[in-house]
């Protein structure tokens, strides 16, 4: 691993000012100065997911950030009880090339109810074998709630879930990195 831990985040809403992006943006002031921390915003630049084997310019930037990521943060909403399609296509378009295989992963779903697509998204992270990181899952019920309307988290027990989602992804990153450093 280099100096810096390389963090990627994907907010499951493409709209800009979304509870999810928020979320996200809030979650790069928990982080210490040793992560490199990318908000990744082309979810919806991504086409419809097809298995021919003739991946885009977009996608192969996507996987290539995914590659180059020690760990991944995604926040998603939760639409008509599942998880966003735009976000699921994107997740879609690692299946058969792997990046999110052992990939450390912190989930958190910042919705009305959020509890189906939340189950959801974790049966699809299992089936793409990534190291979700159970200490970095977070439900976020009635999340318009725990924000301002500038779109920042004003709920202190929300903070304190997020800085502990934080530094359990941080610490299965480091444990990864240290077992992949043994076995080589």
């Amino acid at each position: 691993m280099d100096n810096k831990i390389k963090i990627i985040a994907i907010s499951g809403s493409l709209r800009n000012n979304s509870s999810t992006t928020s979320i996200l943006k809030h979650v790069t002031k928990l982080l210490p100065g040793i992560m490199d921390f990318t908000l990744y915003d082309g979810v919806g630049r991504l086409p419809h997911f097809d298995d021919n084997g003739n991946a885009s310019a977009e996608v192969t930037a996507f996987r290539q950030l995914l590659t180059e990521a020690n760990g991944i943060i995604i926040c998603q909403p939760e639409y008509a009880f599942g998880v966003a399609g735009s976000l699921k296509n994107a997740l879609d378009w690692t299946v058969s090339s792997g990046e999110m295989v052992n990939k450390p992963v912190a989930l958190i779903t910042a919705a009305t109810s959020g509890d189906k697509a939340h189950a959801a998204l974790l049966l699809t992270l299992k089936a793409l074998s990534a190291k979700v990181v159970e200490e970095a899952t977070l439900l976020i019920s009635f999340v318009r709630t725990k924000l301002d309307d500038k779109g920042e988290v004003i709920n202190e027990e929300i903070i304190q879930s997020l800085t502990s989602v934080v530094n359990a992804l941080i610490k299965t990153i480091r444990e990864t990195h240290e077992e992949k450093s043994l076995q080589n």
